[in-house]
C-alpha cells in the first residue's frame, strides 16, 4: 500500500495512477487507493475510503477480478462512506453517510444509497433506484430502475447459512423496475419482486411477488394489486 500526501484538503492521501477530474472537492482526511478513478464535480466529504481492496476469508465466494474503482460526475460520497476497489458509481449518485460499496457491485446514474446501507459484492443497482437508510443489499442481488428500497429493508443469498459445497451458487434476490419495498422487509434468497409490485413493511417474502401485487405478512402473501392511480407513470 502506497500513499502520498496532497495538499489539495486536510490529511488527503492518494495512491499511485488515481485520476481526478476537473472541480472535485474533497473534505478532510479522505484516502484515496490506487487507480481509482474520480469524475468532473464529485464531493467526496470527510474521513471517506475511496478504492480499498477487499480482504477475503480463505473460503469467500466473493473472489474475482478487481478492476479500479470508478465514480461518475458529480458523484456524492458522504462522510466515513467505504467504497471499495471494482466497484462503479454512476453520475449524479449520492452515497450516504457510513455507507458502504464492496468490489464489482454497479449502481446506476441518480441513485442514491441512504446512510448506514451496504451494497455487497456484484450487486447490480439500476438508476434513479432510492435505497433508505440502514439497507442491506446482499451479493448477487439485482435492482432493477426506479426501485425504492425502504429503511431497515434486508436482502439473503444462502437458503443453507453457509451449509453448502463451493459449486452451489448463491442467489440474491431481484427487484423489478419501479417496486417498492417497505421498511424492515425480509427477502429470502432467489426471490423476484415484479414491476410495480409492493412489499408492506416488516413482510417476510418467501417466494415471488407478481407485478403490481401488494403484498404483506410473515409470510407475505397477496391482498390486492397497485392501483392505476398509484403506479410510477402517475407521479413522473
Amino acid at each position: 500500500m502506497s500513499l502520498t500526501a496532497s495538499s489539495r484538503a486536510p490529511g488527503l492521501m492518494l495512491g499511485r495512477d488515481v485520476r481526478i477530474g476537473e472541480d472535485v472537492l474533497f473534505g478532510a482526511y479522505v484516502v484515496v487507493h490506487e487507480a481509482t478513478v474520480i469524475g468532473d464535480g464529485c464531493m467526496i466529504e470527510d474521513h471517506v475510503v475511496l478504492g480499498k481492496r477487499p480482504r477475503l476469508a480463505r473460503r469467500s465466494k466473493a473472489a474475482g477480478e478487481i478492476p479500479a474503482l470508478e465514480l461518475g460526475a458529480r458523484v456524492t460520497v458522504c462522510a466515513g462512506a467505504v467504497v471499495l476497489a471494482g466497484a462503479q458509481v454512476g453520475e449524479e449518485t449520492i452515497l450516504g453517510d457510513q455507507s458502504f460499496v464492496r468490489e464489482r457491485s454497479q449502481i446506476g446514474a441518480s441513485s442514491v444509497i441512504g446512510r448506514g446501507s451496504v451494497v455487497d459484492n456484484d450487486v447490480q443497482v439500476g438508476t434513479r433506484v432510492s435505497v433508505q437508510t440502514g439497507v442491506y443489499l446482499t451479493a448477487f442481488t439485482v435492482v432493477e430502475d426506479d426501485v425504492f428500497v425502504g429503511p431497515g429493508a434486508l436482502t439473503t443469498n444462502d437458503d443453507t447459512m453457509a451449509r453448502h459445497g463451493p459449486q452451489t451458487p448463491l442467489r440474491g434476490a431481484v427487484l423489478r423496475r419501479a417496486c417498492r419495498i417497505g421498511g424492515g422487509a425480509v427477502l429470502t434468497p432467489g426471490v423476484e419482486v415484479g414491476e410495480e409490485a409492493f412489499v408492506a413493511a416488516g413482510a417476510l417474502v418467501t417466494r415471488d411477488v407478481p407485478a403490481r401485487a401488494v403484498v404483506m405478512g410473515v409470510p407475505a402473501r397477496v391482498v390486492r394489486e397497485v392501483g392505476e392511480e398509484d403506479l410510477l407513470e402517475r407521479w413522473r
